[in-house]
């Protein structure tokens, strides 16, 4: 008599103790994150967020939600795994960092075929770090297991954040006029934007070694294509509104050309002193070991500049100085002009 086979979860490729390991790793991890609104622990259905609205006559919530993309490759490739959760907070509080909004919380969904409870609390670490730098808290999050699904040892990630800002400070650029400034404070390298181009050019076309020791980079090439994503939070908080920022664009997929027009009322346009501000290694690089055109680099990739905000003339110096003195590279790269259609470089 045949022996009926007895399946479970686990055969199936879900290991529910494995999945609880993970979050007994991660959770003094992301409960260093929490700030005094949180109201509940890691675990439950939903979290709740207590809103401190004695700090606004009318607070608004924005909202953003946004991946890493094909960075992901890169941390497959050199199996490090600790950086590219800064990545995604970056991504997401960068963008609801540009209507002036405090990032208030963060959630994550992580989707893999098969739990490595290491490897994702790497992950987890990074986003906790990302958390910390732009004071927000990690609130929750998904973790899916989903075998057959995705490649052995990959995975895919996603994330989701909260900010408030009051009514009367919402920086939508309605108020950019003739003659304002745009400074541009420095990316820490190409972010996360542009890495099918990437990874084209140093692995199909150059068939780069991603342990590479690089001398134009002075580090490998894993380092360099892993370096995270800024985050500019601080930045803005710098400027102790002693300033008054009237527009800003988180340069991501579309370089300044695709992005900062974006905050502009019509009729108005940007002129981008090109020689402005130094373009880091990595892009030069890529330009020519791939033969790529500069229309193409500036609308792929950030070329140095991760955010621009836009002041008035006058308080263009000031602005370049109090962002230097919180620790960030920050330079006057244009103004904004009527008649010009876009950005036009200079």
């Amino acid at each position: 008599m045949n022996k009926k086979l007895k399946l479970t979860y686990k055969k199936a490729g879900v290991d529910i103790d494995e999945g609880d390991r993970f979050v007994d790793l991660i959770g003094p991890v992301v409960k260093k994150t929490f700030r005094p609104e949180v109201m509940t622990d890691i675990g439950m259905f939903g979290a709740l967020f207590r809103l401190d609205i004695r700090k606004f006559r009318k607070p608004v919530l924005v909202s953003g939600t946004d991946g890493v993309g094909t960075k992901l490759k890169i941390a497959f490739m050199t199996d490090r795994h600790d950086t590219v959760g800064i990545d995604l907070v970056a991504m997401c509080v960068n963008d609801i960092l540009t209507s002036g909004a405090e990032p208030l919380f963060f959630l994550d969904y992580f989707a893999t075929g098969r739990l490595k409870p290491e490897k994702a609390a790497d992950v987890i670490r990074g986003i906790a770090a990302g958390c910390r730098e732009a004071g927000c808290a990690l609130v929750g999050g998904e973790t899916a297991e989903m075998p057959g699904f995705y490649a052995k040892g990959e995975y895919d990630l996603s994330g989701f954040a909260v900010g408030v800002v009051d009514q009367s400070g919402i920086i939508n650029g309605s108020r950019i006029k003739k003659g304002d400034e745009i400074i541009g404070l420095a990316s820490s390298g190409i972010h996360s934007n542009g890495y099918s181009l990437v990874r084209k050019i140093f692995f199909e076309y150059k068939k780069m070694s991603i342990k590479r020791h690089v001398p134009e980079l002075n580090c490998t090439l894993g380092e360099e294509l892993l370096r995270p994503t800024m985050i500019y939070v601080k930045a803005y908080n710098a400027l102790n509104n002693t300033v008054r920022v009237k527009g800003m664009a988180h340069i991501t997929g579309g370089g300044i050309p695709g992005n900062l027009p974006r905050v502009f009322p019509k009729g108005l346009g940007a002129l981008i002193e090109e020689k402005s501000w130094q373009v880091p290694q990595v892009f030069r690089l890529m330009q020519r070991l791939g033969n790529v055109p500069e229309e193409d680099m500036r609308r792929t990739f950030n070329m140095g500049i991760g955010l621009a905000m836009i002041v008035t003339m006058g308080d263009a110096d000031r602005t370049v100085e109090l962002l230097k003195k919180a620790g960030y590279k920050a330079y006057r790269i244009g103004c904004i002009e009527k008649g010009v259609e876009g950005v036009r470089y200079v």
